[in-house]
């Protein structure tokens, strides 16, 4: 009776480890599944994190862009306005006299020159190069023996600001004589 009692038992622990591997293999699949769905999840908001982060910092890039840019806006308004200053005093030393009034205008227009170059300020250079529609401006054209294009005389000095034209120079440009004393345009 006991080995028959062992071998039902036996026999029962045999069945119900076969059911129980098949429930063990499918809760596994279940498990597998709820995993790959977990990590799906976790991949996609990495993902959205990433784009986030992108965001912001080109939010912040745009941001110190503009106030970089607002910072060179006044600084430029600024400088256009002192520049009316700086054609007075040039103005002034061509109707002094030779003296010590002149020197003391001289000085003071290099100074002043001198701390708006500081902040970045450039004269353009024009006399006698080749005109530059991007730095010139052309008031006047005179027959000249010159090569065509040539800055004959500057009116008003132009500068830049940083790398930015702010004021264009005033020039007048030779033009090429014709043999017959006609004038060729360009």
């Amino acid at each position: 009776d006991k080995l028959i009692f062992i071998l039902k038992m036996e026999s029962q622990n045999i069945v119900k480890t076969k059911s129980s591997r098949k429930e063990q293999e499918e809760k596994i699949k279940q498990l597998e599944l709820e995993l790959g769905e977990k990590s799906k999840l976790v991949e996609e908001k990495t993902n959205q994190l990433k784009y986030l982060q992108a965001d912001f910092d080109n939010y912040r890039k745009k941001f110190e862009k503009e106030k970089e840019d607002i910072i060179k806006l006044a600084n430029e308004n600024l400088i256009k306005e002192l520049l009316v200053i700086l054609d007075d005093f040039e103005r002034s030393m061509k109707q002094i006299e030779n003296g010590k009034d002149r020197e003391g205008f001289v000085l003071l227009h290099k100074n002043f020159l001198k701390i708006l170059e500081r902040h970045g300020l450039k004269q353009i250079e024009a006399l006698g190069k080749k005109f530059d529609y991007n730095l010139h401006e052309a008031v006047l054209k005179e027959p000249s023996d010159n090569e065509a294009g040539t800055i004959l005389e500057e009116y008003r000095k132009g500068f830049v600001l940083k790398s930015k034209v702010i004021r264009h120079s005033q020039v007048k440009i030779a033009e090429k004589r014709e043999k017959t004393g006609e004038i060729k345009g360009e």
